[in-house]
């Protein structure tokens, strides 16, 4: 086997199979030589655990945009959430969550949860598998890249792993999947950073030792061996089961009946954190969100069925997990993030279903999170074909940008190398690592009217002014199906007010949307071509 081909596999310690070509796999290296190499890493106490959403959430009867309700009716009556069953939330108006997110609301109100809109990438693939390759690679639609953004920052950070590893700076894995085999997500540019517990089950095996008997066969003989080499054997096997020995749990809100497989996952990440694992990067997931088909019952109220309870158990588990962090007074250390690889249609289909969209709104939860709503309700409107999609007004990869300067205090260069790229900064976090006072000032200026266009609606061109605080600006147009129909400005501008034409004459008659970017300032407008 090539030694690049080694470093890149996957390595979990309660997945099978743990041996490859007969041999265990083991730390290598020296370690003492190896930390000598290797550069001091950031040294940060801080814990980002993702939570992805299998299957391509429904945003619109998440975060339900009460003010468009007459408009979203008419584009989903058959799925629709009936206005007096939509959750509201302190000091928001027009905005609600679904009714079965009353554990999150809870949070929301208590300011540990936070709501980001309209959260996509231009020219969305709507593929399952290709779209959340794109998120946990952070690429563009039209790149294919093999190393995951959370690879990418823990290769950046322990840049001669596996090599040497573990050692003293850091006996723990870098990274854990909890529910699934390690994803491209943790996906170095030369080997996986992260290892998976594939069963919440395994887990309480390996520290109680008590696992389901074997037959006595062949394979059976090799599933001890296997059991046994996971437990004894692995390094980073042992310092799970440490730290899952030492830590403990202390919510009651976790369920105890039902099947939440989530909670499940999260009340270990909650253990092994208080458990002292130095691990920076948990991900666990919940699957079922691909609602083509009875998103909602046939019969009975919309507020109930898949969706509903889906949502149900991850407002459960999340609020149960919160609650554990800090009871084990952990609460300044971690930050949750949800994600799913697209959102769905605005239109419903007749299936009592969704089919694949774009944006959708993602949420942040913890107690440094700014609190409240980031960005805007979309904008429906009054008529809807099948194929439109709700405009992105972030780009997903800014979220990610964002936690890593803010949460892991990345220089804004290291976030660049992390990302391959520069994003926009967004306010997600309570003044971490600093802030400036320059940019926090900026933010609060991101309500204001940076952009608009006139005439609107308009036939065959329409002007755009915007105003610049000198920098990088950048303003792209989409159409309903949110696609980049065009870049009008992407360049360095000085201060001050300018104008851009935007020429429509070969277009079909709908509506676009334009997207104005400047530093962490951005907002995203409709505009109606008409013939």
């Amino acid at each position: 086997m090539k030694r690049r081909d080694f470093l890149r596999t996957t390595v979990p310690f309660a997945t099978l199979p743990v041996l490859m070509n007969g041999l265990p796999i083991t730390a290598l290296g020296n370690p003492e030589m190896m930390k000598r190499l290797s550069k001091a890493f950031v040294n940060t106490d801080h814990v980002l655990v993702l939570v992805q959403m299998n299957g391509g959430n429904d945003g619109l009867n998440t975060v339900i945009p009460t003010d468009q309700y007459s408009n979203l009716t008419k584009a989903r009556s058959n799925i629709m959430i009936p206005l007096t069953k939509v959750l509201v939330m302190d000091g928001v108006d027009g905005t609600g969550l679904h009714p079965s997110m009353t554990h999150m609301r809870s949070m929301f109100n208590d300011e540990k949860l936070s709501v980001v809109q309209g959260v996509g990438y231009p020219n969305p693939n709507f593929s399952h598998f290709r779209s959340t390759d794109i998120w946990n690679t952070a690429s563009d639609t039209d790149e294919h890249w093999t190393s995951g953004w959370v690879g990418r920052y823990l290769g950046h950070e322990f840049p001669n792993y596996p090599m040497g590893f573990p050692n003293t700076d850091m006996p723990d894995p870098l990274a854990l999947q909890i529910g699934s085999v390690v994803s491209t997500v943790c996906q170095g540019v030369s080997a996986n950073m992260g290892m998976a517990i594939s069963d919440p089950d395994a887990y309480y095996q390996l520290l109680t030792g008590n696992y389901t008997p074997t037959p006595s066969t062949k394979a059976g003989k090799e599933l001890d061996y296997i059991r046994q080499v996971a437990e004894q054997s692995n390094a980073y096997g042992q310092a799970v089961k440490t730290a899952g020995e030492k830590g403990a749990n202390k919510s009651s809100k976790y369920p105890t009946t039902g099947d939440n497989r989530l909670a499940d996952q999260l009340k270990i990440v909650a253990q092994l954190i208080s458990g002292g694992l130095k691990t920076r990067i948990y991900v666990v997931n919940i699957n079922g969100f691909d609602t083509h088909a009875n998103q909602v019952p046939q019969t009975g109220g919309t507020e109930t069925g898949v969706h509903a309870n889906l949502l149900a158990q991850l407002s459960e588990a999340i609020d149960a997990f919160q609650d554990d962090i800090e009871q084990l007074g952990l609460q300044d250390r971690v930050l949750g993030m949800t994600y799913s690889e697209f959102g769905r249609r605005i239109k419903s289909n007749f299936s009592m279903g969704t089919d694949h969209g774009a944006a959708a709104p993602l949420f942040l939860f913890g107690t440094n999170v700014k609190p409240g709503i980031l960005g805007k309700n979309p904008t429906i409107a009054d008529s809807v074909a099948v194929n439109d999609n709700l405009p992105m007004q972030y780009d997903f990869r800014s979220v990610y940008a964002s936690v890593l300067k803010d949460w892991f205090c990345l220089e804004d260069s290291e976030v660049d190398s992390v990302m391959l790229k520069t994003h926009q900064q967004l306010p997600l976090l309570k003044d971490s690592c600093n802030t400036s006072s320059t940019q926090r000032a900026e933010l609060r200026k991101s309500g204001e009217a940076y952009v608009m266009n006139y005439p609107n609606p308009f036939s065959a061109y329409t002007t755009i002014r915007y105003e610049s605080n000198g920098g990088h600006i950048l303003i792209q147009v989409f159409n309903s199906n949110a696609q980049v129909i065009e870049t009008l400005v992407d360049s360095e501008m000085p201060a001050g007010e300018h104008e851009v034409v935007f020429h429509a004459a070969n277009l079909a008659a709908g509506t676009y949307y334009y997207r104005y970017q400047n530093g962490s300032i951005q907002q995203t407008k409709p505009m109606i071509l008409a013939r």
